[in-house]
């Protein structure tokens, strides 16, 4: 392969909870497209720079179907992909699956959204302020929010909220025992079954009911099919935005400059978001793809079937992209970044994630001004081991009036 020491496994060690594992920057100095060997055996190529990330996403010469992919972050193989997840898959299968779903998040729709998303936030802020302080964040509003939303687009009954948050977490634990894993699958599966089935008696302004009472024939897909596409969509539809929300709190209230810049002008909630999203990074194992030609990349030579992994929390983080790339700048102009992927796969619902956090974020700091951590940093339980990063719990707590 290469002349270089291959790295041993996707790096994870991080000496901050807000920064990448350690491994990256000197990656991006010294070996930006670095042999890697993967906990299945399999050698393949790790990237840690901005530019071949986006080189790997925007290119059709790399495959996004899993199937072909080495164990990134396990030795075991894990269950496959279900029918219907179009995340892992290539088009023509991938452009027939995401058509089905895109009249659903289409920018004025979830610009139509934000008076619900704002009725939302305002009923778990009332009830926050009507219990008191300390109150974990997580649990009272950064969770609820997203998952209430993309519950009300999917037509998830609300009230199994718990159920599929729970089983979210374990499809996204990547130190779970392989049999928990597959009994959450199971149980998930059977969930979206029984709602598939009363939506063909019982439709309803949804997707699900959309997917199981299409217009036309060519695009009618089987119960195995909508079950997978619409579990993915819940899963990705909830976790990465609820995580984003707590995080993104918590690394605010550590910066209080950026707090009092945001505070002194409103306005800059979206370009302060845009930075939130590329400073964390919150999706840590993330674009793996395989190539499906030999390919030139960053002047070293990847096989046919060899595995890339680009890095969105090192990319996201390159100096040769972006200045000062290690501060959080509220008012920074260009933070374009991975956060949402790039290229054919990037992620439908993003501009829903957008408006969440623009909402969410602007009314738990309008309402609660004086809000802080009530328990020091190190007493916070970071996911280390999840795929999506973030924080368990968040307890914080605020200035009463008077």
């Amino acid at each position: 392969m290469s002349e270089m020491t291959p790295v041993q496994g996707l790096p994870t060690q991080r000496t901050c909870p807000f920064d990448p594992p350690d491994d990256y920057e000197r990656l991006r100095a010294e070996a930006p497209v670095a042999p890697i060997v993967f906990p299945d055996g399999n050698q393949g190529w790790l990237l840690s720079r901005y530019e071949d990330v986006r080189t790997l996403l925007t290119d059709p010469r790399f495959s996004s179907e899993r199937s072909r992919s080495a164990r990134t972050r396990h030795r075991d193989t894990k269950p496959a992909m279900p029918p219907g997840a179009f995340i892992s898959m290539d088009p023509p299968d991938h452009t027939r699956y995401r058509r089905l779903v895109a009249g659903r998040f289409t920018t004025r729709k979830m610009r139509g959204l934000e008076p619900r998303i704002e009725a939302y936030a305002k009923e778990h802020l009332d009830r926050m302020e009507k219990q008191g302080g300390p109150v974990d964040l997580v649990e009272a509003y950064a969770l609820p929010i997203p998952a209430l939303v993309i519950s009300d687009l999917l037509g998830v009954p609300a009230e199994r909220r718990a159920d599929f948050q729970r089983w979210s977490a374990d499809v996204l634990n990547v130190e779970l025992p392989l049999e928990q894993i597959k009994l959450s699958i199971s149980e998930f599966s059977r969930f979206m079954q029984e709602l598939i089935d009363s939506k063909k008696k019982e439709p309803g302004d949804d997707l699900i009911s959309d997917l199981v009472h299409p217009t036309s024939e060519k695009d009618r897909l089987a119960d195995d099919e909508v079950s997978g596409l619409c579990t993915l969509m819940l899963i990705a539809g909830h976790e990465s935005t609820s995580n984003m929300l707590s995080l993104g709190t918590l690394i605010t209230l550590q910066n209080p400059d950026q707090l009092a810049a945001l505070r002194e002008d409103p306005e800059l909630i979206d370009s302060a978001i845009e930075e939130l999203l590329r400073y964390l990074s919150i999706v840590q194992f993330s674009f793996t793809r395989t190539a499906l030609e030999d390919v030139e990349l960053g002047g070293q030579h990847v096989k046919a079937g060899q595995t890339v992994v680009g890095a969105m929390v090192s990319a996201n983080r390159d100096s040769e992209h972006f200045p000062e790339p290690d501060r959080l700048l509220f008012d920074r102009q260009d933070a374009r970044n991975f956060a949402f992927g790039a290229g054919i796969h990037l992620c439908i619902g993003h501009q829903l994630a957008r408006v969440e956090m623009r909402v969410a974020f602007r009314r738990l700091l309008e309402r609660f001004p004086g809000l802080r951590v009530a328990v020091p940093q190190d007493q916070l339980r970071f996911k280390t081991d999840s795929v999506v990063y973030g924080v368990w719990e968040l307890p914080v707590e605020w200035d009463t009036a008077g």
